[in-house]
């Protein structure tokens, strides 16, 4: 027999999951950037950044694993989700100035900070131009830079010419792996809606500032504790491009996800759960 006690917390679990807050919406340098809060009032502040293609369900898989202790924080980068679309292209240290610029309009004056992705890519421009506000950096999933340009143009083309559903089986077999992709069917799903309702321009926006990115030699100004998290099988963001990140951020650590490609806070939660809470558990 099911005890009230299990229902009720498979219930709060539950609504963890689907219930989110309200998402609101701040003006940041010109532009309406979405955010949404969950968690602990009072604890400090996790600012989550998203992958391209993606907005802030792409956390609901992790959300859980961290407000009993954080203030979770999500928000949509420019062009994506929620947020606005303004004319591109964009640059990464654009993006990373929105960040700063959401929280200071939020009055929130330091944050443990976690990107997947582009959200990475982010991630390093804060910790090396914004010391000051940022307690640690997960980085996850993602590069200092990212050629070559040809693949990037002809992404574009086909975002142009058919839309974002032109490119969504192409990227679903570059974010996950074949074997994930057959035994989740529920969670491919909810990422391929997820990506098909990108919109074009901010998409081509944000990836011109992956295209255009190179910050390998920013990253020997990071200070703050630093994780670097890879897929094993991650063919867009390499454990080699990992690797690179680890060696030239002066202390970081590394932490290698098996059975996993490029997101892989939705393919192996559980693993990229543990490995991120116990690196903000030690830094906290």
């Amino acid at each position: 027999r099911i005890s009230d006690k299990w229902l009720m917390g498979a219930i709060k679990r539950w609504r963890q999951m689907t219930q989110l807050q309200d998402v609101k919406t701040v003006k940041v340098n010109g532009v309406d950037i979405a955010y949404r809060f969950d968690g602990s009032e009072n604890g400090p502040v996790l600012m989550m950044a998203n992958s391209l293609m993606a907005n802030g369900s792409m956390w609901d898989w992790n959300l859980p694993a961290f407000t009993d202790h954080f203030r979770v924080l999500r928000y949509d980068k420019r062009g994506h989700g929620q947020s606005s679309v303004v004319p591109g292209p964009y640059s990464i240290a654009q993006l990373a100035d929105d960040a700063i610029g959401l929280l200071d309009a939020l009055k929130i004056e330091k944050v443990h900070f976690m990107g997947l992705s582009i959200g990475g890519m982010i991630g390093q421009q804060l910790g090396a131009r914004y010391p000051e506000r940022i307690l640690s950096l997960s980085l996850c999933n993602t590069a200092s830079e990212m050629p070559p340009r040809s693949l990037w143009e002809d992404r574009f083309q086909t975002a142009r010419t058919q839309g974002l559903g032109g490119l969504v089986d192409g990227t679903i077999t570059r974010w996950f792996t074949a074997p994930f992709i057959a035994r989740a069917p529920g969670d491919i799903e909810k990422v391929r809606q997820m990506i098909l309702a990108t919109n074009v321009d901010g998409y081509i926006g944000c990836g011109s500032a992956v295209r255009d990115m190179a910050q390998s030699t920013m990253l020997l100004k990071i200070k703050a504790p630093t994780l670097v998290l890879s897929g094993r099988h991650d063919p867009a963001c390499t454990v080699d491009q990992g690797i690179v990140l680890n060696r030239l951020i002066d202390g970081s650590r590394m932490v290698i996800i098996e059975d996993a490609a490029h997101l892989s806070n939705i393919e192996q939660p559980v693993a990229f759960n543990k490995a991120v809470r116990e690196f903000l558990d030690s830094v906290a």
